[in-house]
């Protein structure tokens, strides 16, 4: 029997399945310290506690006891709460934001703290990443940001200091723009997405590269060989078995962290705490949706409600409605729904893994609940999903694959043009980033043993809906749907493209940039001034949301053109994506996984803008 660094031991006095998944319905700060959240949180209310608006701001980092499963955990809280007040801004004004860290000492959260503002454009100095931005904020000391506010939209603040996001330093972050929006609404909340655990971050961290899969509990079995048989056939079954076999994977391990170890949380409360957003009916209801969560891909829906996308990001795109969307960590969307017909409506929001959920409630009143539907059915990974052909449609005819995937040797590769590695900042300018022809990769991956896989066929992928959310019979968002209201706000033609691939070992727990961790690899050295190309390859069977500080991603279309402007792109299993950067911020920027675990177990690396 094992136990974690908290004293529980895991498995024996651990809270039940339904209450670990659901959570209590009055989970959050303990009672004794009169902190316990709100059940309504609507950005324009007067009075309500965890709203902060203007321009000057007294943030006090500290820890605070939670409870959200049955277990009192020592949480790390801004101004005592998780999540942290949403701060309001207003686009055209200088905020300054006075930090201050009163971690305990002993704090099992560090002695040293930090806030970055996640898609903010601002000085590097201002970013809040310990070791790029600044040198972090001790115990006891106050850091000051200050920095002119020059966009607007929804976005979030969070720690970039080891494991405390995880441990709850996140919050909402909304920015009143100056010129009018392009829609109309009556009411308008905040809906942040996070995901809660009981273990300790470190310890969980620890677990995860002795053992990757332990939350995996879903792995095929013998009825499932032969389900495969009937469908596919005896040859290609026990071939595509051979294949997962040789890269030690399994095609139900989704996501490394699921709700057999998390609670998932609504605006920090559980789904028994049923968070309530209230309306009238006929009214426009705008929704800020916020994935802050640490290592969870949620998919949102209302059943019964449409859901109109009017800001991707923070940037405004041109509308498009849907039943669903997939939100990937780090990512914000902004629908609008006309909830009417019905006094209740659940915002339902499962796991990728559909491992657990976490719901709230529209309703007219408080104290309503609506039905909750059922999790999805568990997806499954194929050859397909990951960039490998071959696969008839996404089935498992593997037969195609065991001469080019064998012992995942792909040493016969001409990798002479690819040397030096792209991170070095190389020029690969006229590269066909489109999904045609075989997948190259750069010599650092090969014979690398911190790469356990590598596509060799990747696409772009833009109008798939996902893996677990295809032909669900539900109109479900895709990053094809996704178009700026305005026009490539550079104009010009990148100058040269950097092709990077996102790479793995999953059985090791190691993640990196074409091979190579964060202390082995040299920056990624930019021009101020110049428009570049940045080619992203997803060499893992995992997807990875990728975010880079300071400076816009304008994501491209399969034709190389402009499509949409985000912070944070996400990379799923056997993609191939571009995107559009002009470099005019100058100084160090973190680039990373935003799957926290991911980006500390080497999938980072630093951005300079150089003159």
């Amino acid at each position: 029997m094992s136990s974690d660094s908290f004293g529980r031991a895991e498995g024996l006095s651990s809270p039940s399945r339904r209450r670990f998944v659901q959570g209590l319905a009055v989970g959050g700060a303990v009672a004794t310290l009169g902190l316990w959240p709100r059940s309504s949180w609507a950005v324009k209310a007067e009075g309500v506690p965890n709203v902060l608006s203007g321009t000057e701001f007294d943030l006090t980092i500290g820890e605070t006891p939670m409870n959200f499963t049955g277990a009192t955990r020592p949480a790390i809280t801004v101004n005592g709460s998780i999540p942290a007040p949403l701060l309001r801004w207003r686009e055209g004004t200088t905020v300054t934001l006075r930090v201050r860290n009163a971690l305990p000492p002993g704090s099992i959260h560090g002695d040293q703290t930090s806030i970055h503002w996640h898609g903010i454009l601002l000085p590097a100095n201002m970013d809040g990443v310990p070791g790029l931005s600044f040198n972090g904020i001790n115990r006891g000391e106050t850091y000051q940001y200050r920095f002119n506010v020059v966009q607007g939209g929804t976005y979030w603040y969070h720690s970039h200091s080891g494991f405390q996001e995880q441990a709850g330093l996140y919050g909402p972050l909304v920015i009143e723009p100056l010129e009018p929006e392009p829609f109309a609404y009556d009411r308008d909340y905040v809906v942040m997405l996070s995901d809660w655990t009981d273990l300790d971050p470190k310890r969980l961290f620890a677990r995860l590269k002795k053992r990757s899969d332990f939350d995996n509990f879903s792995k095929r079995t013998v009825g499932d060989f032969f389900a495969d048989v009937k469908q596919h056939g005896l040859a290609a079954t026990v071939e595509d078995r051979k294949m997962w076999g040789r890269m030690r994977m399994t095609p139900t391990d989704l996501s490394d962290v699921n709700g057999n170890t998390y609670t998932y949380l609504m605006n920090g409360m559980t789904s028994l705490g049923n968070w309530t957003g209230l309306f009238r009916s006929g009214e426009k209801v705008r929704l800020r949706f916020i994935n802050g969560s640490a290592m969870t891909y949620f998919d949102v829906r209302i059943p019964g409600l449409k859901m109109t996308v009017v800001a991707a990001d923070g940037q405004y795109v041109h509308p498009v409605s849907v039943d669903e969307l997939r939100i990937a960590t780090a990512e914000t969307f902004d629908v609008i729904v006309e909830p009417t017909g019905q006094d209740a409506f659940t915002i339902f929001a499962q796991d990728s893994g559909r491992t657990g959920y976490v719901s709230g409630t529209l309703a007219v009143r408080e104290g309503l609940r609506a039905p909750v539907p059922a999790v999805d059915p568990r997806p499954i990974l194929t050859m397909a999903d990951m960039g490998h052909g071959g696969m008839g449609g996404g089935g498992h005819d593997m037969s195609s694959m065991s001469s080019s995937m064998a012992g995942m040797d792909h040493s016969g590769h001409d990798m002479s043009s690819m040397a030096g590695s792209a991170m070095a900042g190389g020029s690969m300018a006229g590269m066909d980033h489109g999904a045609g022809g075989m997948q190259q990769h750069p010599a650092t991956e090969t014979g690398n043993p911190l790469v356990d896989m590598q596509t060799m066929t990747p696409a772009p992928k833009l109008d798939d809906p996902g893996i677990g959310l295809r032909d669900n019979g539900r109109r479900v968002l895709t990053y094809a749907d996704l178009r700026s209201t305005f026009r490539d706000p550079d104009g010009r033609e990148p100058g040269r493209t950097v092709e990077l691939h996102l790479t793995g070992h999953m059985e090791r727990f190691a993640w990196s940039f074409d091979g190579l961790k964060f202390a082995d690899a040299e920056p990624l050295r930019l021009n101020y001034g110049e428009r570049m190309r940045i080619v992203l390859v997803n060499d893992t069977m995992m997807s990875h949301p990728i975010h880079l500080h300071g400076l816009w991603s304008d994501l491209e279309d399969e034709s190389g053109n402009f499509m949409v402007r985000k912070h944070t792109i996400n990379m799923p299993p056997g993609t191939k994506r571009a995107f559009r950067v002009r470099a005019d911020a100058l100084g160090r920027w973190a680039f990373h996984c935003h799957l926290l675990y991911h980006m500390e177990a080497g999938m980072f690396r630093e951005v300079r803008v150089e003159e």
